[in-house]
């Protein structure tokens, strides 16, 4: 959903009509991207993509069939074991696919999405689900919109917590609820040079994280600071770097603090960070020796280890 932010954008500074096409429910498929959706204008140009594009045709064909004064329309799609393989799918499955206007989604929404910030949508839908109200909802501000059922958001902000992109659909009075999360992007800030960091700015971009090498604990401060989702990862053993910077990460909330290091390092990076008034409970947010606990032993295992660890921190 994110990378259609600048494109709705623009086409509704324009003034062009268009749809915005996401799961409402769905049964299996397999694995996929959670926050898959497509854009479509009312002259059939589309942007973003749905289950590897096997209803492309079908869902242009409904978004340009929603009714005037409508604001959604809802429309099935399946495809069944034996269009698997055309389709370049793992498994079959069946759909609900919302369409509503552009015009309908608050701008708001897009704002956010372009900045890289956390942001969720809910959407509320009637019962004939031919009209929908979305508002924006963030981790601290009030919601940006219409009125939407409480509980839809606290379990946006719950999912925003987690840091993990999806949908959910509530049950509502007189309708269905759609939670959509957007969660800022994991940026990596990697400390210390070498091949490890290479590997883990690699292993980041399969991800579709960020990651930025340092080995100036000044900018690495900077870059926790700028970036929502910011994870820190010490490779370097300076203590003129590793020690304020961990001190940084440490009292500024980032959701991710692991550091690389022997265990006499460990304990020497340990005893600096009491001296400058830390707690023990503070230590304990420390991941050290870095990484899940995987049998890595090439520098390319100890990455996924570490990815796969602030994967796991991230999603709680």
């Amino acid at each position: 959903m994110r990378d259609l932010a600048e494109t709705a954008r623009r086409w509704a500074a324009e003034g062009r009509a268009a749809v915005l096409a996401r799961p409402l429910t769905e049964r299996g498929f397999g694995a996929r991207q959670p926050a898959d959706a497509m854009l479509i204008d009312s002259d059939g140009q589309y942007t973003g993509r749905l289950y590897r594009g096997a209803f492309d045709q079908r869902i242009l064909a409904e978004a340009c069939a929603v009714p005037p004064g409508h604001t959604a329309r809802v429309c099935e799609v399946a495809v069944h074991q034996e269009g698997v393989a055309q389709a370049g799918l793992t498994c079959g499955g069946q759909a609900e696919i919302l369409l509503q206007p552009l015009g309908a989604v608050p701008p708001r929404w897009w704002q956010l999405l372009a900045a890289g910030a956390d942001v969720a949508l809910v959407t509320w839908l009637d019962e004939g689900r031919a009209h929908a109200v979305s508002a924006v909802v963030t981790p601290q501000e009030a919601v940006d919109g219409p009125d939407v059922p409480p509980q839809a958001a606290v379990q946006a902000r719950s999912l925003l917590a987690r840091h993990r992109a999806g949908r959910e659909v509530h049950a509502a009075d007189a309708g269905l609820v759609l939670v959509e999360t957007c969660p800022a992007v994991p940026h990596l800030v990697v400390v210390g040079g070498g091949e490890l960091a290479e590997l883990l700015v690699a292993q980041a971009g399969l991800l579709g994280w960020q990651a930025t090498v340092t080995g100036v604990g000044r900018d690495a401060e900077e870059l926790l600071a700028e970036h929502p989702a910011a994870c820190l990862i010490m490779l370097s053993h300076d203590p003129d770097v590793d020690v304020p910077t961990l001190r940084t990460a440490l009292t500024t909330g980032v959701p991710y603090v692991g550091a690389l290091g022997s265990r006499h390092t460990q304990a020497r990076r340990a005893a600096a960070l009491l001296r400058t008034g830390l707690t023990e409970a503070d230590l304990t947010r420390v991941h050290g020796p870095i990484g899940l606990d995987i049998g890595a032993r090439t520098p390319a295992e100890t990455a996924l280890a570490i990815c796969a660890e602030v994967l796991a921190a991230l999603g709680g």
